[in-house]
């Protein structure tokens, strides 16, 4: 065991999550997997982040159940719970539909744990093979800077450890990890590349594998670049939303096409959805339009929509936001918003305009915007339209659906305020009562 190669995994493990975070190392029973599950353990002082087990079992290979087990054990001896996710594919299961299976299923269980991010095994070799893997595909610069060492909840510790390392790693503390026939089934293209492609490109080319790991350097600076040119070019007017964010359509409509691709990309790369060629003609078309609201679903991540003159780039599937009772302390969500509740002494009047309120004791329910709403502000004489202000307020027409208002428990008519948009007149409390303070942002 090298005490040097546990303390680089703890270090860079620090470098990629905050202390609250807690790590889900997942965990096949292969060498690469095994090794981090070893190295993260005996790291814990170092690093000093809680961590759990999570195990996915295909259900493709016959022994799949025995791995499981063995998984299991090797979680127990270093005293860490462990989930096992079990999905039945089948043994004629592709490659990519068993490695879509898996990240679903993470998903899901990573919805469950706060703060959570999952560990993965891959390595230097895996990213030589990516880059290799993305050059035959036709991928552009930013596909050739490979896999990152954190992208959202998906971190790798080891991704600039040789596999020899790790494969040292298990030997020395007489670790036995699983060998998957998939890893050399030439019938993969991964597999293929790795058992046969780099073996004969070696031959000829000694040094592929650093040619390759140069390219990869090279790409990644590049994106790097390109993605900080959205808030780099002033006349773009980035500005960030209450979801997602928004830019001039003018102005971007108006950049050459070599640089218009670059910034599009970059935009798409915040949601994780590549903008090609077709896309990029869809928003295009959306701006040539003009019509302020109409919008263009990209993919299940992102949609954008046209409003006042800014594309606003915005998640696709917004939560569900229903009707539910406004709780008297602590937080809940409503869509995306986060609403904050305390019950104390109210200090100062609301005010009509503001992400924070005031509100008499009683029973509050929290609800979309319905159909003919209306509500009567602090210091208006009549009551205005819930639509009409929040299209007032530059409240994208796709956003104004789930906007949370707050009503009268008793009375779901009664509109008692519209986060950051109006207050209305009714149970405003005095100064000095006990009262309920309500803030709004966002998840």
């Amino acid at each position: 065991m090298s005490d040097e190669l546990v303390e680089v995994v703890a270090d860079r493990l620090v470098r990629l999550v905050p202390p609250e975070a807690t790590i889900l190392i997942a965990v096949s029973g292969g060498t690469d997997s095994l090794a981090l599950l070893d190295l993260l353990q005996l790291g814990a002082a170092r690093h000093r982040r809680p961590m759990r087990v999570v195990h996915v079992d295909h259900g493709i290979d016959p022994s799949s159940a025995s791995v499981a087990q063995s998984v299991m054990q090797h979680a127990a001896d270093r005293g860490l719970a462990i989930d096992v996710l079990t999905l039945e594919l089948g043994p004629n299961t592709s490659e990519t539909r068993a490695r879509r299976a898996r990240r679903t299923a993470l998903r899901e269980l990573l919805g469950r744990v706060d703060h959570g991010v999952i560990a993965l095994g891959h390595h230097a070799d895996d990213q030589i093979e990516t880059v290799l893997l993305r050059v035959l595909r036709g991928s552009g610069p930013a596909g050739l800077a490979g896999m990152a060492s954190r992208r959202g909840p998906w971190i790798r510790p080891l991704l600039e450890i040789p596999q020899a390392a790790l494969v040292a790693h298990c030997r020395a503390r007489d670790l036995s990890p699983w060998q998957d026939p998939a890893n050399r089934d030439p019938r993969h293209l991964r597999s293929w590349l790795r058992t046969v492609a780099l073996p004969l490109l070696k031959e000829k080319l000694p040094d592929v594998e650093a040619r390759l790991a140069g390219v990869a350097t090279q790409a990644a600076t590049l994106r790097q670049g390109v993605n900080a040119l959205p808030e780099a070019l002033e006349s773009l007017a980035f500005r960030v939303e209450l979801v997602g964010f928004s830019v001039a359509a003018p102005t971007l409509i108006g950049y050459s096409s070599g640089l218009r691709t670059m910034v599009l990309g970059a935009l798409g790369r915040r949601f994780g959805v590549p903008l090609g060629a077709v896309r990029r003609t869809a928003i295009l078309k959306l701006v040539q339009g003009q019509r302020s609201g109409a919008e263009v679903w990209i993919s299940p991540a992102l949609t954008v929509e046209l409003a006042f003159g800014r594309l606003h780039f915005r998640p696709s599937a917004p939560s569900e936001s229903g009707e539910q009772a406004l709780a008297e302390g602590g937080e809940q969500l409503h869509g995306t918003h986060r609403l904050h509740v305390t019950r104390r002494s109210a200090d100062v009047l609301p005010e009509r305009t503001s992400d924070e309120t005031w509100l008499a004791l009683g029973a509050y329910r929290v609800r979309p915007p319905r159909p003919g709403d209306r509500i009567h502000p602090i210091g208006g004489t009549g009551r205005r339209s819930v639509t009409v202000l929040l299209a007032e307020a530059h409240v994208p027409a796709g956003r104004r659906s789930q906007w949370p208002v707050v009503v009268l428990g008793t009375d779901l008519a009664t509109i008692v305020w519209i986060p950051g948009i109006c207050r209305s007149i009714v149970n405003i409390p005095e100064v000095g009562e006990e009262a309920l303070h309500v803030t709004c942002d966002l998840t």
